[in-house]
């Protein structure tokens, strides 16, 4: 049926797609395998994504957000077939690689993407840079100003100085707390 190039077996190969549409394709992508009857070339399909956390209304809300937009993952064997399945498949503008030569994704790449797309805690989204003024909404220095020192994107914490009697002190307050002046 579907004759195989040299050379290839099964890999990960990225797609390109309309930015925003990398959902529909994944979806799309698998009607077609189950249509065209390619579950022996490909296999899965994914949209990385990572948990984070972003602030809405003042409340942290979790959000799967896309690590690589515009791109989709396939597991495949290559194949004509198989690549004028995928390639033709609405909102896929191409795969990456040389000309109409798809590259396979090295097994060290996958590695850092199922890492990335696997983490248990959501890391939360950074609004706030160093130097930058903000207001704290919440806590003992409610109404309070100041500038950001630091900020550690893995806890969800930034250290504020903030002057108290005019002096300078740092305090150590989450997201939720600070808000842009």
């Amino acid at each position: 049926m579907a004759k195989q190039a040299k050379g290839t077996g099964r890999n990960w190969y990225v797609l390109h797609t309309y930015s925003g549409y990398e959902d529909a394709v994944e979806k799309a992508l698998r009607q077609r395998t189950e249509a065209f009857n390619m579950q022996e070339f490909i296999y899965d399909v994914k949209v990385p994504k990572e948990g984070q956390i972003v602030i809405k209304r003042g409340e942290p809300v979790q959000e799967k957000k896309r690590i690589f937009p515009g791109y989709v993952l396939v597991d495949m064997i290559v194949t004509d077939y198989s690549w004028y399945v995928v390639r033709n498949t609405p909102n896929v503008t191409g795969f990456v690689g040389a000309g109409n030569i798809p590259v396979p994704v090295t097994p060290e790449e996958y590695g850092i993407i199922e890492k990335r797309t696997g983490e248990e805690q959501p890391k939360f989204k950074i609004d706030f840079k160093i130097g930058e003024h903000v207001g704290i909404i919440s806590g003992p220095f409610a109404e309070y100003d100041g500038v950001i020192d630091k900020i550690d994107p893995e806890k969800g914490k930034v250290k504020v100085l903030v002057s108290i009697f005019d002096r300078e002190t740092p305090v150590e307050l989450d997201f939720t707390q600070v808000k842009k002046k």
